[in-house]
């Protein structure tokens, strides 16, 4: 038995700095807004144990926190927050339809996608237990390297993002280490020579990290390995940091959103618009260079700015 067919005039798909944006100023626009709150509801910052970086918040405040925050700031304004996820999507027509966990079926005028993207980890259980507990493993110099300021720190990675989020913490930390799997970067020339100059940053190639060592779930070394020699040893940090990447949460939207290679939503520069009109992207399912909270919720902000235009010129 079919289930009845859902209208809404603006679906936003995730939960983070993006959505609960996008949300608040759809709300104020009348535009009664749905979301989805997608797997993971607040987004990458629920794994953020300190927000010390974002507007407004003199005293910091944690992740999950702020999320909540948001959320009741959307609802106040009357958004429909739901849970479930998006598991397919059809652009192809003038009404964009969207099933949620595989059965309920949504008829959408504008679409905000905002699902954002997971920062890989090496998935061993050590760096997991130190990631949940909140003391020293992370994927952002940028948003966590300030708390390890004047420390050892050790950063595992070999491309461009790496070395910027070495060089990074090289300005806050005593001492950098570099971890990187084979023995050659894969960054450009220029960052390469920026992270090789830096006196306080270390470089072991041919060396992956065996496990992450601490007391009371805080970080007190890494264990590596040299993959030519098999010798292992132990490098004193407080802080373990991961740049091997992110993947966007974007993958359901693929038959029908332009995407680059790795999966980032392609928008029309300086606009949230992508290649199917109605469909607006923000956050970090767009944003590979900045990856904020501040300014996903910027973007979500445009989002729902682009949505309302849309409607406007629909009617």
């Amino acid at each position: 038995m079919s289930q009845e067919i859902e209208k809404i005039k603006c679906l936003i798909i995730g939960s983070g700095p993006a959505g609960y944006t996008a949300a608040i100023y759809a709300a104020r626009a009348n535009m009664k807004p749905v979301m989805y709150m997608g797997m993971q509801p607040g987004g990458q910052l629920t794994t953020t144990n300190e927000v010390e970086n974002f507007p407004g918040y003199p005293d910091g405040v944690t992740g999950p926190e702020m999320m909540v925050q948001l959320q009741k700031q959307a609802e106040r304004f009357e958004t429909d927050v739901r849970n479930g996820w998006v598991t397919k999507v059809d652009f192809s027509g003038d009404v964009h339809k969207v099933w949620v966990d595989e059965t309920k079926e949504l008829h959408c005028e504008t679409v905000i996608i905002a699902t954002g993207a997971t920062a890989k980890y090496l998935n061993i259980p050590s760096e997991q237990k130190y990631l949940a507990a909140g003391g020293g493993v992370s994927a952002c110099a940028v948003c966590d390297g300030f708390f390890y300021r004047n420390q050892e720190t050790v950063i595992v990675g070999a491309g461009d993002s790496a070395c910027e989020e070495a060089h990074y913490l090289s300005n806050i930390c005593s001492k950098v280490t570099m971890l990187v799997r084979s023995e050659k970067f894969r960054a450009s020339q220029i960052m390469e020579n920026r992270v090789k100059n830096t006196p306080n940053i270390e470089i072991l190639f041919n060396t992956e990290t065996v496990e992450v060592l601490g007391e009371n779930d805080l970080v007190t070394g890494v264990k590596v390995k040299n993959t030519k020699t098999n010798e292992e040893k132990t490098i004193p940090c407080t802080g373990f940091f991961l740049a091997i990447g992110h993947k966007p949460n974007t993958d359901v939207f693929k038959p029908y959103i332009e995407t680059d290679e790795v999966g980032y939503i392609k928008n029309i520069p300086g606009t949230s618009k992508t290649n199917v009109a109605g469909v607006f992207v923000s956050g970090d399912a767009a944003d590979k260079t900045y990856r904020q909270a501040i300014t996903a919720a910027g973007t979500g902000c445009m989002a729902a700015l682009d949505a309302e235009r849309y409607l406007a010129s629909k009617h």
